[in-house]
């Protein structure tokens, strides 16, 4: 259901205008950006946001601006991006995984036995549009004096309560890549309402500039060291286009997840995700899981023939499974076998789930197609 879908004129009239009125590309006080983000802070409500240039890069500043520092421990979920835990792991921080609940995000309770007295931060990741179970995680890391993280970046648009989920951590990330709600190509935004990790996060994704009002940028003041996150003039203009259409997105996502979720809701052998009680999802996928490894295996090959897709959970599930990237926790000492029988629960639920994607373009017709050959393919593996 991502945002490219809806790519059209209005996106080209936004960059036209940068043409048009001849303006430069760069981003240092590029008025696109500024606007970009205020319209994406007010949109979600929180105080500040800063443009960066992807959702990754949001995560590994959102970390620096936190005061993350080499050798903290930084806990996050088995389920989510590769991206999570590469940026942990690329600021010196060291990446402790929790196994997921039914909701396929962080288990609060593991998250809290996790914590040591090297725990600097968490990172729950809302996944494919469904919330963690945000005030238990976030009672647990007030309690243990420990910043929370949202990754954000597949479920813009979804509420926790009346608002907008992400607000509700210390600070949040997005992305807007070519696969999320609303892209800008590639980029990401930080969100928060903590002026402090707002100054910093400018400061660290332009090289450290603080942008001193009194002083040319040549002379410019600075108090950390810094890296390039920053995006484009022609980046924001993708954003603001898209952003006018985000309720639609919306609306849309959600109308076509009812369409197949009301077809399959009566079959007695599929397990629907839990979703929190106070979550009002972005249905960014439908995701229901089997009896078996073995029977999800059967009901993907089925799919293929009929031409229909997954979405990560099994197509890509590899790079956002933990259990998969021995790559990166062999250095922190931790061996294949360990970390298999540690994920075990998280695999019991991954590998006997199917994540159906939905469309923010498709009518009701062909939605209605798809939601019937998803009954056709159970009814004949008998999950009825």
């Amino acid at each position: 259901m991502p945002g490219h879908e809806l790519i059209g004129k209005e996106e080209r009239k936004y960059i036209n205008d940068i043409f048009d009125k001849k303006d430069s590309f760069y981003e240092v006080n590029g008025k696109r950006v500024r606007k970009f983000e205020k319209e994406f802070s007010k949109f979600v409500g929180a105080k500040y946001a800063v443009l960066v240039s992807s959702g990754t890069a949001a995560i590994k500043t959102a970390l620096i601006a936190a005061g993350v520092k080499r050798g903290d421990e930084v806990i996050t979920q088995a389920f989510t991006f590769i991206a999570t835990v590469g940026a942990i792991v690329d600021v010196g921080a060291i990446p402790v995984i929790v196994n997921v609940d039914e909701t396929l995000n962080m288990n609060a309770e593991e998250f809290e036995k996790k914590i040591t007295k090297k725990t600097k931060a968490v990172i729950p990741v809302h996944m494919l549009g469904v919330s963690t179970e945000v005030d238990k995680i976030i009672k647990i890391a007030k309690k243990n004096n420990i910043l929370v993280i949202d990754d954000n970046c597949e479920s813009l648009g979804a509420l926790w309560g009346k608002e907008k989920l992400g607000v509700q951590a210390d600070v949040c990330t997005w992305s807007f890549d070519y696969g999320k709600v609303i892209t800008t190509g590639e980029g990401g935004m930080i969100t928060t309402n903590n002026k402090n990790i707002y100054n910093i996060s400018k400061e660290y994704k332009d090289h450290g500039h603080q942008n001193n009002p009194n002083l040319p940028r040549g002379r410019d003041t600075r108090r950390i060291p810094g890296f390039n996150f920053r995006s484009s003039e022609l980046n924001a203009a993708l954003g603001l286009a898209q952003l006018k259409k985000l309720p639609s997105i919306i609306k849309n996502n959600r109308r076509n997840y009812k369409i197949i979720f009301n077809k399959i809701k009566s079959l007695d052998k599929i397990f629907f995700r839990k979703i929190p009680n106070k979550c009002h999802p972005l249905h960014d996928c439908l995701i229901f899981r089997v009896k078996s490894k073995k029977t999800a295996k059967k009901f993907v090959k089925l799919m293929v023939q009929k031409k229909l897709n997954t979405k990560n959970v099994p197509d890509a599930i590899e790079w956002h499974f933990a259990k998969h990237w021995m790559h990166i926790f062999k250095r922190f000492k931790i061996n294949k076998k360990k970390l298999g029988k540690e994920l075990l629960p998280s695999s019991n639920l991954l590998e006997k789930s199917i994540a159906i994607p939905i469309s923010s373009i498709r009518n009701d017709r062909k939605t209605s197609k798809i939601a019937n050959k998803i009954f056709q393919i159970a009814k004949q593996l008998q999950l009825n």
